[in-house]
């Protein structure tokens, strides 16, 4: 798998190195993508929040927020597109449900990876795909399944 990743750091807060980012991308690309260049910008509250408004409509900031590279069929292009990730919400949540720190950054990348590959969690047939496949690449990683919430 050869991925080019671009890190873009818009925020203050403590984040993980590229090399780390990069190798949770690879794991989420490996045997879908042999060839894949992706940004991942980190970002802060305000950031996110205008993003989230004004692409999805929605207010406040949010974790993740994907954008696909869209080309015209038969454009063989590796670019697979951008991560948004809001470093302050990921933080909180991972506060909030009680998960480590490093294990909801990998459920991040991976979770907008899949999301720039394709998958989505619109109907329940979909999210039960896409959260069984997040699930195997997290516990490949060594983390938890990131739909349960730790205990500690």
């Amino acid at each position: 798998m050869s991925l080019e990743l671009d890190l873009q750091v818009a925020c203050d807060n403590e984040t993980p190195s590229q090399e780390t980012l990069h190798h949770w991308a690879e794991v989420a690309l490996a045997g879908r993508r042999t060839e894949a260049e992706l940004s991942v910008r980190l970002v802060d509250e305000a950031e996110s929040a205008d993003l989230n408004q004004q692409y999805r409509g929605k207010q406040g900031p949010t974790n993740v927020l994907s954008f696909p590279a869209e080309f015209p069929a038969g454009i063989p292009l590796p670019l697979l597109g951008d991560l948004v990730i809001c470093a302050p919400v990921v933080e909180r949540e991972a506060r909030e449900q009680h998960k480590a720190l490093e294990a909801h950054w990998a459920h991040m990348i991976i979770h907008g990876t899949l999301h720039l590959l394709g998958f989505d969690h619109i109907d329940d047939q979909e999210a039960q795909e896409m959260e069984t496949l997040e699930t195997e690449l997290m516990m490949q990683l060594g983390f938890q399944d990131p739909y349960q919430a730790d205990d500690d």
